[in-house]
């Protein structure tokens, strides 16, 4: 059976439309300018990985929300589930840009970490 995807490629700012085709085990990518849009096409088409960007509630702090990122790519078909875990928390005010908000996030191995710093609130 023949499989076939298409992808935009995020590499480069060529934005090459990629066709990937997996017949037999084997995967093929076409209309890739350059190496890294086919990696970027098999890697896409295999295990599609995404950055995590949200924000979580902040008590005690300066602004009611913390934006958060993760330090590497997470599958994207955890995204839901990640998203999740951060939407129930609450961090508590002080907090640094880098400090860690979750580590290991869903099993993954990636930590999610602040992405600014957040003062206490002046009562």
């Amino acid at each position: 059976m023949i499989m076939t995807k298409e992808f935009i490629c995020i590499v480069c700012p060529n934005s090459c439309r990629l066709t990937v085709t997996e017949e037999g085990g084997e995967i093929t990518v076409s209309g890739n300018e350059c190496r890294r849009g086919k990696k970027h096409g098999i890697h896409e088409y295999r295990e599609p990985t995404r950055m995590l960007t949200t924000t979580v509630a902040v008590r005690g702090g300066t602004l009611p929300r913390l934006p958060v990122i993760s330090r590497e790519e997470v599958p994207r078909t955890l995204l839901g589930r990640c998203l999740e875990t951060l939407y129930r928390m609450e961090v508590q005010a002080p907090l640094r840009s880098g400090d860690i908000i979750v580590k290991n996030i869903c099993d993954t191995g990636v930590d999610v970490i602040a992405s600014r710093s957040m003062n206490r609130k002046e009562v």
